[in-house]
């Protein structure tokens, strides 16, 4: 007999019931014993009977998700989101990227939903923690810079591209200044958390100026780490001189004639 059923029939004997009334209760408790089980099989059948058929070990989330389950563990598995839950996601992202540039990281998440325009529960189903948003910024982020590139990488002029892609480069560095300056004070290493992504990208603009290189379209004693370390040091300089973007572009430009070759 379980334990949990035989404490109902100790505490009668510990107060004293005797006699028929402790007989009772002890028949009492045996009866409860046997029947319980009974009850748990039949309440699980009819579980059973009633539960909607669908796939096994499958949980649907409410976002097009499918969590499965392999032993104890439950997995999530990736799946196109629809278009709703799509939306939820950018305007999360916007919302995070607008607040945390301008009040830093520490600001409540219930923050960041509000102004998404989303309830705290959407939010956190599609970023758990703040870690995993600050991550999706980032990754957003490096996405953008690297299709800005690879609609450079088939130029027939190389020159050309590797400048426009550098124009590109910086507007996405001054537009979001703010915003990384707030993740890097907030002790996130985005060059060593994000090395493989931006070694892709490094790689990817070195062809592309060496490409240049070889068409005398550039100086071949500058590096694709000099042009880019000039390039982030303008964006950052100029914008805690309160320069504005005209400002920032017109410092690109003279950085880009400098790179030309001299006749």
């Amino acid at each position: 007999m379980p334990e949990a059923w035989i404490q109902p029939g100790l505490l009668l004997g510990k107060l004293g019931v005797v006699g028929m009334y402790s007989e009772r209760a002890f028949r009492l408790t045996n009866t409860i014993v046997t029947v319980v089980p009974f009850v748990n099989s039949a309440v699980g059948r009819v579980r059973m009977a009633t539960a909607p058929v669908g796939p096994r070990n499958e949980t649907r989330s409410d976002e097009g998700s499918i969590l499965q389950e392999k032993g104890a563990a439950t997995e999530l598995a990736p799946r196109a989101m629809r278009a709703d839950a799509l939306k939820n996601h950018e305007k999360i992202l916007r919302a995070a990227e607008e607040t945390f540039a301008s009040e830093g990281v520490a600001v409540p998440i219930d923050v960041v939903a509000q102004r998404a325009g989303v309830g705290v529960g959407t939010l956190y189903r599609h970023f758990p923690t703040k870690e995993a948003l600050f991550e999706a910024i980032v990754v957003s982020r490096l996405q953008k810079i690297q299709a800005a590139l690879d609609s450079h990488t088939n130029d027939p002029d190389p020159g050309d591209a590797f400048f426009s892609f550098m124009r590109e480069f910086a507007q996405q560095v001054n537009e979001k200044r703010d915003l990384f300056d707030a993740l890097t004070l907030a002790g996130i290493d985005i060059k060593a958390q994000y090395a493989d992504q931006l070694a892709v990208i490094m790689e990817q603009t070195d062809r592309l100026r060496q490409q240049a290189v070889l068409r005398d379209e550039i100086r071949a004693d500058a590096s694709t780490e000099d042009v880019v370390n000039l390039i982030m040091g303008t964006c950052h300089a100029a914008g805690q001189s309160g320069d504005d973007e005209s400002g920032i572009f017109h410092l690109i430009d003279i950085i880009i004639a400098g790179l030309r070759p001299t006749a």
